[in-house]
């Protein structure tokens, strides 16, 4: 593997910030006592919380329009792992090869666009990963950490929000299957703006803001505003109250305070549970106002029949189980040359391996050997960093 870490133009383009196709799943038996499951543990959601939010209640619109924007993507540039794709192609007939049945997995990423912006050139501030099992109707979201220092899908290396900055949606895909042994093909990307939209059509919602955040959340509200040529209403008390759409986003947003990116990670999920809870007691009108003011910031290579597939009973869904990527006992903080701070997987094998028993409890895996030269090239590029 021709090993390079990626120099400062491309972290300029990824900011200071720090994706899996259908049924799939090469797994060989490997003798190893499973690490601890991760299910019914408290999510821990990327920045752009709405995401899931936007795809189910899209299937209010799709059912009562049947329009939906499809963005085209290259399959032909979207890598995956050589052994990955051949178990895709070979029925589980009692050897060491198995493939999962029944599961359907999409990249959701969220871009720091408040322009409408969602191609290439622009930053993936949040990168989750919904693996969702078609015979339960359960979802299981695991968030990679913007931060994370891996292979961006080219055999260079650095944060991994740059590959979204570089290539679009084509190179983030290659970039999650490439060093997580998955075989994502579809995603859906949203914008700032979507989400700002979306709590507004729900009439905001209540959050319960500390005297610490006011300042920060002030200060991403009128940073967005100034962007987006709109005018804010500051939070001036601590306490529950009523955020509108543009608050709520700013919340989300804060990373200054005790916790950092992990404290974040609560405050998206907070988020998303009082959005999810307020669209349960709104209106059909009320979801399909909101549907409607999503769509321009909403970009995604599935059709009309995907998400009809997918979202046929959309109440029936439900989410057992979410977690960050790396794993918390699986990462270390370093700050790498020219990257600045990166979370680093301490073995990104290990890390594999969990996340396919998350995600496929039934199988044990067996990480490829693309994933082991990856793990070991991270080792050697951030050996230096991490003594």
């Amino acid at each position: 593997m021709d090993k390079q870490i990626q120099g400062s133009n491309e972290q300029a383009a990824a900011g200071d910030t720090g994706a899996d196709g259908f049924k799939q799943e090469a797994a060989q038996p490997i003798h190893k006592e499973s690490k601890r499951r991760r299910i019914n543990i408290p999510l821990l959601i990327a920045e752009i919380v709405v995401l899931l939010l936007a795809v189910g209640i899209m299937y209010v619109v799709v059912t009562a329009t049947g329009k939906v924007e499809r963005k085209d993507i290259d399959r032909e540039k979207i890598a995956v792992n050589k052994e990955v794709a051949e178990a895709v192609q070979t029925e589980d007939t009692g050897g060491t090869v198995k493939k999962s049945k029944g599961y359907y997995n999409v990249a959701l990423f969220g871009v720091d666009a408040t322009d409408g912006e969602l191609g290439r050139g622009t930053r993936s501030d949040s990168i989750i990963i919904a693996s969702i099992n078609m015979d339960t109707q359960e979802i299981k979201l695991i968030s990679v950490f913007r931060d994370t220092f891996l292979n961006l899908g080219n055999d260079s290396y650095n944060k991994c929000n740059a590959a979204y900055a570089q290539g679009g949606p084509e190179q983030a895909i290659s970039m999650l299957n490439t060093n997580l042994d998955l075989n994502i093909t579809d995603y859906v990307t949203v914008g700032f703006g979507g989400l700002i939209d979306s709590v507004d059509a729900l009439g905001g919602i209540e959050m319960d803001v500390t005297e610490a955040e006011i300042s920060h959340l002030n200060n991403y509200q009128l940073s967005m505003a100034k962007d987006m040529g709109v005018d804010y209403i500051p939070v001036e008390h601590s306490g529950k109250q009523l955020l509108n759409g543009l608050q709520a986003t700013a919340y989300c947003r804060i990373r200054y305070t005790k916790g950092d990116d992990f404290r974040r990670a609560e405050r998206q999920r907070d988020v998303l549970t009082a959005m999810m809870n307020k669209a349960k007691g709104a209106s059909v009108s009320s979801l399909t106002e909101m549907v409607q003011a999503i769509l321009p910031e909403v970009q995604t290579s599935l059709g009309v029949n995907d998400i009809l597939n997918v979202l046929g009973s959309v109440a029936g869904y439900n989410v057992v189980a979410s977690d960050g990527f790396p794993f918390e006992d699986g990462r270390v903080g370093a700050n790498i040359g020219s990257k600045g701070s990166c979370v680093i997987p301490d073995d990104l094998e290990e890390n594999v391996i969990e996340l396919h028993e998350l995600l496929y409890p039934e199988a044990d895996y067996k990480p490829s050997k693309q994933v082991t030269g990856i793990s070991s090239e991270i080792k050697e590029l951030t050996d230096e960093y991490r003594r």
